[in-house]
């Protein structure tokens, strides 16, 4: 079954609405690609083509490593490549993401609060919230992924 033909025009302000959370997302102070990891991890977790697509293509335009993007998805597996700031972002974006299952647990709470001032919580909080959106949208409106990315250069 393929997409709506035009899903997010149907709706401009709602739309518009998310982006401008996006908007103040990437002005809030984060690292693009702390934020960018997060995204990839979400939309994973959540099954979203498109997304794992863009935040791809984000990290990989960032420079991040071939072992970092193969691996999010088992990130705690990793005893390198991860940060102990990305480490807490990524276990605080997947108990936010499965808050009905996790109830977001002290533990995960203690580490993001040892790694991120309030105000980074808050804006990581947010971050989680617009991709989980995103990808509810996407996944439900069937938003297929852009082209293939090209080969990467030896």
């Amino acid at each position: 079954m393929s997409g709506l033909r035009i899903p997010f025009e149907a709706a401009p302000d709602a739309r518009d609405a998310l982006r401008g959370l996006e908007q103040y997302l990437a002005r809030s102070g984060l690292d693009k690609k702390l934020l960018e990891l997060v995204k990839l991890r979400v939309s994973n977790i959540n099954g979203c083509v498109y997304c794992i697509d863009m935040h791809w293509r984000a990290l990989r335009e960032l420079g991040e490593s071939e072992q970092s993007l193969y691996s999010v998805n088992d990130w705690r597996e990793q005893p390198h490549g991860y940060s102990a700031r990305e480490r807490a972002a990524l276990a605080w974006a997947e108990s936010v993401t499965f808050v009905a299952r996790t109830k977001v647990p002290d533990a995960v709470y203690a580490e993001v609060r040892a790694q991120f001032t309030e105000k980074e919580t808050i804006d990581l909080t947010y971050a989680v919230v617009a991709i989980n959106g995103w990808n509810r949208l996407c996944v439900a409106l069937r938003i297929p992924p852009r082209s293939p990315l090209p080969e990467r250069a030896p």
